[in-house]
């Protein structure tokens, strides 16, 4: 008898959800003012943070413009002789196997050979211009880009051909492709010019050739004088400490590597910054949520007395009081992380678009604050649940 009150008593998933939410729908206006209040506090938290990931974002586009993980590698200087220690045609290649490295690329100084608008000009007019053999990596690197024609990967690699830096254009007087400078002792024809390139200002007035071409007519050696690395920003200072070995074996304490760039500095800062303003926000305006939660389930924890007496005394068990009112609290807090979420989304996006930032809302703050809302929202309402559980029927029934 017994054992079929209690399978008779059993309380199935689909009529506790009915039970939540007919005691939300008892009283609408109540139950809209606390998932309102909830979803204010989960909105602000959201749009605070989907505005500073905009920002951030658009920080970080304008860092990343300054080479936050562009390292460079130069010879270092030999303390027997105070010269520069060259470094070995290969250190492009070995650099390039370094576990971490993204992209490398390398130019080598031709030393005794200038460029000029033809073979009339007096040597001494060389406009401060410098000839580099370099790869077809380079553009890639520097994240360079060609404002007139193309690139050197154009063209075969042994053909006199060269691709221009801004500023070396402009004093060479070249002002559309196909046309020819005198390099050395030949023609070359040019190519491309490039852009203005902020991560490498050398290459601005640099005269770019290829590399087999230059070591064919120019009689380069092979040997790079500057090489330029990327790596994720997270890698640069383990890919740093690899380099003057990479580049070379025999004589690493003579390589020359870059220091990270300061705008690395201030993208972590950034990081750090967003991350200590997640945690703040999110603390606060959880706690405001649960607060609210555990006092819209209290007052009707009081004011439902006479239900939970009457259902007591129907035969429903004390689990199923607690169960229910639980419920309550689980929707009430759902449905205002929901809306406080979609709400903040909004807010930020709007904000975001009207500045010309890119749009950042962070998803894992999304699921993170709609998650842990209903996670407060239990916590919040086990309270009012378990009192209701111990509340006995006839002191229940009893209640005006």
């Amino acid at each position: 008898m017994n054992r079929d009150a209690t399978k008779s008593s059993r309380l199935r998933a689909g009529d506790l959800l009915r039970l939540g939410a007919g005691g939300l729908r008892t009283r609408p206006l109540r139950a809209v003012l606390s998932a309102a209040g909830i979803a204010i506090g989960i909105a602000a938290m959201i749009s605070v943070l989907g505005i500073s990931a905009s920002s951030q974002a658009g920080l970080n586009a304008e860092l990343d413009k300054l080479g936050t993980n562009l390292l460079t590698v130069e010879p270092g200087t030999d303390p027997d002789t105070g010269e520069p220690a060259p470094l070995p045609v290969s250190t492009v290649q070995t650099i390039a196997r370094v576990e971490g490295v993204d992209t490398v690329s390398g130019t080598g100084k031709l030393e005794r050979v200038s460029a000029y608008r033809n073979a009339r000009v007096d040597p001494a007019e060389s406009n401060a211009l410098t000839v580099f053999a370099t790869d077809d990596r380079l553009l890639g690197t520097l994240e360079a880009r060609i404002a007139l024609g193309t690139w050197l990967d154009r063209a075969p690699e042994r053909y006199p051909t060269t691709v221009l830096g801004r500023r070396a254009a402009d004093r060479l007087g070249i002002t559309d492709v196909g046309e020819e400078v005198w390099i050395g002792d030949r023609y070359f024809t040019v190519l491309g010019v490039l852009d203005a390139v902020p991560l490498a200002p050398e290459i601005d007035t640099a005269v770019l050739v290829n590399g087999d071409a230059a070591k064919r007519y120019l009689g380069h050696d092979g040997r790079p004088t500057k090489v330029y690395e990327r790596s994720a920003d997270a890698l640069v200072e383990t890919v740093r400490a690899m380099l003057p070995r990479a580049a070379n074996p025999e004589k690493p304490q003579y390589v020359a590597v870059s220091r990270p760039s300061d705008a690395l500095k201030a993208r972590q800062a950034a990081d750090a910054s967003f991350t200590g303003l997640l945690v703040g926000l999110g603390s606060v305006a959880l706690l405001v949520g649960g607060i609210g939660v555990a006092n819209t389930m209290v007052i009707a924890v009081m004011e439902r007395r006479g239900e939970i007496g009457l259902r007591r005394a129907l035969g429903a068990a004390r689990r199923h009081i607690s169960r229910q009112f639980l419920m309550e609290a689980l929707l009430l807090s759902c449905l205002g992380g929901l809306a406080g979420a979609g709400l903040g989304a909004a807010v930020s996006a709007g904000y975001a678009l009207s500045r010309g930032w890119p749009v950042a809302v962070p998803l894992t703050a999304l699921c993170a604050g709609v998650a842990a809302t209903v996670v407060i929202g239990a916590i919040a309402g086990l309270y009012p649940a378990l009192r209701a559980a111990r509340t006995p029927p006839t002191v229940a029934l009893a209640a005006p």
